[in-house]
Parts: C-alpha cells; structure tokens; sequence
C-alpha cells in the first residue's frame, strides 16, 4: 500500500485514468536498469525517481568530469571526481527518499551483461558506443526484457523500444536492435562527443523520453515505440517516426538465430 506521503507526492499520476492507484503500486513495484548515468542517463533517472519506480539500478564505471556538467544534469560541480553511480544516488535519493537505489560501478560486457539484466524488469540503455548497446540488446533479448535504447548527435537524437522476444499484432516477432543495425559503422565515421560536441538540452530531451517509454512499459498505455524510431532535429526542431521491422537474417531471432548457427558451424565436416 502507498503510504500517505506516497499518495501526496503522486497526486497527479493517481489522477490520470491511464494510470490511477494500481498503475502507480506497478510503478513502486518495478526495478528498472539503466545503463549510463551520463547525458541520457541523468534526466530519464531523475524522472523515473519522480514518477515512483521503486528501485533503479545504475551502471557507471566513471567519474564525474567539470565537462560533463554542460548536459549530465543528476551532477553537480560539487560532484567532481565522485563516482557517477554513487553522485546518481545522492541526487536520487534527496529527489525522492522512496526509491530503492543499485549501484553497479562496472562497465557492463559480455561477461556480466546477462546476469545484471535479468534482475530488473525493464532496461534503459543511454551508453555512448556500439559495442555496449549491441551487448546490451543481445542480452535483453536474451532475458526478454523490454529494452530502451537512446543514442545523441551533435543536434540530433533517437530512440526506440525493443520487444523482441514478443510478437506484433500481425504474429510477426518485433525486431532487434541488430534488425535496424545489422553491423556498426566502421571505426571512425562517427565522431565522439569529446571531438564534435553535443546540445545539452538535447539529452535532457532524448533521456526524458527514454523515462516515459520506461513508465508506459510498466503501465501500458498508448502504442509503444516497438517497431518505431523516434528521430529528433533541433536545428529545425523536427519530430519525425519511421518504422523498421524484422530481418529474417537477423541473428538472435532471425530464421536460423546465433545459438543454431554456432552449433551447425561447430559439426564436423563429413
């Protein structure tokens, strides 16, 4: 039950239809991981943290740096060389002293990616590089866990929502991360922040949004961005939607997925 000062303090939430007192008891019962506790990171846990989720789990092998502070708004100057994931928890808990805060100071891989997933129900992957969201989405998948997933230009941004481990109304299986991204770019092509720069207020609206698909995966409401990629313009500030779908060749669900394929290589020749 919500105790007084819980209903107090999501009046507004318990008010909505679409969420109401048992949408808000989901949203207190759910664990929920984030990956990155940087510019996406910083806003769509201090919104998760408002909204009620009950326990947030924060993965950061990093510390915090005066030139993160431009758009890693859960930091502050006083902040400097503290762990992020311990800085994200004083923030978060002195936002709201309800939330149950996991700290995780590693850098989520191969090795302990499975693992870490599988304890919380729903993931928020704000990471900087393709090798950690590929990781990541393979591992949710692997643990069916609905998966959001964020990424930042210079004045650009995106984000979507991956189901993969369920079915469309059609029947047909949602795709992967590796349906819209069957391979990376090569090494290069895409500058680093550190080099090209970034709109601070751009995370701030990308990690906002991560929050909110986070929130309608726990209470269900309206249509998800399963399927869909969310395009963001600042420079013209334009919202755009496109749709992408399933890849047969695709190697976790695809028609012949990575575990079968190992194995079929792996068998001798006759």
């Amino acid at each position: 039950m919500l105790s007084p000062e819980e209903l107090e303090r999501y009046a507004r939430h318990i008010v909505l239809r679409e969420i109401g007192g048992p949408g808000q008891q989901k949203l207190r019962a759910a664990r929920v991981l984030v990956v990155g506790a940087g510019g996406l990171g910083s806003p769509a846990l201090l919104y998760l943290a408002a909204a009620g989720v009950g326990t947030l789990g924060i993965v950061d092998d990093d510390e915090v740096s005066l030139s993160n502070l431009q758009r890693q708004v859960l930091h502050r100057s006083s902040d400097v060389g503290t762990p992020k994931t311990a800085s994200a928890a004083q923030a978060i808990h002195a936002l709201n002293p309800h939330v149950t805060i996991e700290q995780h100071r590693i850098r989520i891989g191969a090795d302990n990616a499975a693992d870490l997933i599988a304890q919380y129900d729903v993931v928020l992957d704000g990471s900087d590089n393709f090798g950690t969201r590929y990781t990541v989405s393979d591992a949710a998948f692997q643990a069916r866990r609905p998966l959001v997933m964020g990424w930042l230009g210079t004045m650009d941004g995106a984000l979507t929502t991956l189901r993969p481990h369920e079915n469309g109304a059609d029947g047909v299986p949602n795709p992967t991360y590796r349906c819209l991204f069957p391979e990376p770019p090569p090494d290069g092509t895409i500058p680093a922040c550190e080099q090209a720069g970034v709109l601070g207020a751009l995370a701030g609206t990308v990690g906002a949004l991560m929050a909110l698909e986070a929130i309608r995966a726990i209470v269900p409401f309206g249509e998800s961005l399963a399927g869909r990629l969310l395009l963001i313009d600042a420079r013209s500030m334009r919202f755009e939607t496109i749709s992408y779908g399933w890849d047969r060749g695709n190697p976790l669900s695809g028609d012949v997925p990575m575990a079968a394929r190992e194995q079929l290589n792996s068998r001798p020749v006759a």
